[in-house]
């Protein structure tokens, strides 16, 4: 059960607050100044603070500056006297909300019963981290790479609010696997997500498909359509490549962005529209602004919680990790127990993936139907493929990265990239065999000390 300390030295609010929380599911505990607040906090986990400003021993404020770096902890505060300057100074110490007195009966159980649905979804978050570090997935997200991990923070982060997320990244690399954790993970997870691509329909149909449109305002228009806006309320839209959308349109989605509100085609009211927008694009968003294709500020609209989503070539052992649950997906629909043999791995996470996610899917399928009852490397993808792919994959370093430690992973990646043939390694990285043999085992060494170590 979550806990929550309603701090109010008016008895009144102190018995009314404590039964709208325990109505909703908390357990609640109050306090009537600053310091019995302190001592509560100090002795129980707090999930949610609702705070009076204006206490007999000083002001609200001052807890939550002590507050700042307590993580998970809700705050709304209520104040008699407010104004513009103390509900702008405590939404900037890390306050939710904010309530007013009289205290308003249907605001504060909507306030109160949404404060319930972030601390369910972040328990929920939470309990899905666990799961990433033991099998490697989040949600409908697979991989368990330092560049995946950083992608599942920030989801983490972003997924219980109501901000809006522009994605961008290679084509292929994911995005709306990315924008439905995002819907998961939030308050309107059980809300519709609706995904439309921007590229792909035809500038003409697409003010109808997005607003939609009365019966009669044009020829062939037969009938009431509700757009996707209307389809998606109380949960999430995904407009993917949204740099496509056409000028025109891009002022109408901007001003339903501000306003909550759409007006079908041929109509002459508002129809209100609750919708969270996470927007994606494969080009990078601040080009198609500076040649004129984007509107500057539907991008900063858009834009107020960015992710990048990564490549599969900087996702090292990922590409094995994906490729193993599309080969299982397919013997499962089949009933069949195809395997991928190591040489066939070691081809996988050799190859660069220019396709990405998709390209990788589409060839374990390709080589599922090649393959009899193993999958071997002349299965997984063509020697037109691989010519083409001769540069390798990248090996990506950080700055402060030793030179020992950047060789160590040359080599290795180098390796995976001929697929064992240590010759064609030492011709590639023009070092003779020798010394090629010679690294390998000083490598071989710190292995096994560091075994012996731990063991």
């Amino acid at each position: 059960m979550f806990h929550a300390l309603i701090t109010d030295d008016d008895p009144i609010s102190q018995r009314y607050l404590a039964g709208v929380l325990k109505e909703e599911g908390f357990e609640a505990s109050v306090a009537s100044c600053l310091k019995e607040a302190r001592a509560i906090l100090k002795a129980k986990p707090t999930d949610v603070l609702l705070l009076d400003l204006v206490l007999p021993d000083g002001s609200g404020l001052d807890i939550l500056r002590e507050l700042e770096t307590r993580l998970g902890t809700q705050v709304v505060v209520i104040t008699g006297h407010a104004s513009v300057e103390t509900v702008t100074d405590a939404l900037r110490l890390g306050a939710s909300d904010y309530l007013t007195k009289p205290l308003e009966p249907e605001r504060l159980k909507a306030i109160v019963a949404n404060l319930y649905r972030t601390l369910d979804k972040n328990a929920e978050i939470d309990k899905l981290r666990g799961q990433l570090r033991e099998l490697g997935q989040f949600g409908p997200l697979l991989g368990a790479s330092e560049a995946m991990q950083r992608v599942y923070d920030l989801v983490t982060m972003v997924a219980p609010t109501e901000a809006s997320v522009l994605l961008t990244g290679e084509s292929g690399t994911g995005k709306e696997l990315v924008a439905q954790s995002i819907h998961e993970f939030s308050r309107r997870a059980k809300g519709p997500f609706l995904p439309i691509n921007c590229g792909a329909i035809a500038p003409t149909l697409m003010e109808s498909e997005l607003f939609g449109h009365e019966k009669g305002s044009f020829t062939g228009a037969e009938k009431v359509h509700k757009g996707f806006f209307e389809r998606a309320h109380e949960g999430t839209l995904f407009l993917d490549e949204v740099t496509e959308m056409p000028m025109e349109l891009q002022v109408k989605l901007l001003r339903v962005l501000e306003t909550g509100s759409a007006m079908r085609i041929g109509g002459d009211e508002f129809v209100p529209v609750d919708v969270r927008v996470v927007a994606a694009t494969n080009r990078p968003p601040e080009d198609a602004v500076a040649q004129g294709k984007f509107r500057e500020d539907l991008f900063y609209r858009l834009n107020v919680f960015p992710i990048v989503v990564p490549p599969l070539r900087d996702r090292g052992d990922d590409v094995l990790h994906l490729a193993g649950a599309f080969l299982g997906r397919l013997n499962k629909e089949t009933g069949s127990a195809k395997k991928l043999t190591s040489a066939a791995a070691q081809r996988l996470r050799a190859y660069s993936w220019p396709g990405n996610v998709r390209e990788l899917k589409n060839a374990v399928q390709r080589s599922y139907i090649l393959a009899k009852d193993e999958i071997l490397p002349e299965h997984i993808l063509g020697e037109t493929q691989m010519e083409a792919d001769k540069a390798g994959p990248n090996v990506i370093l950080r700055v402060g990265t030793s030179l020992e430690e950047a060789e160590k992973r040359l080599i290795d990646q180098t390796l995976r990239f001929c697929v064992g043939d240590k010759k064609k390694t030492a011709e590639i990285l023009k070092i003779s065999l020798r010394t090629l043999y010679y690294r390998l085992e000083q490598k071989n060494d710190e292995r096994e000390q560091a075994s012996d170590l731990t063991g």
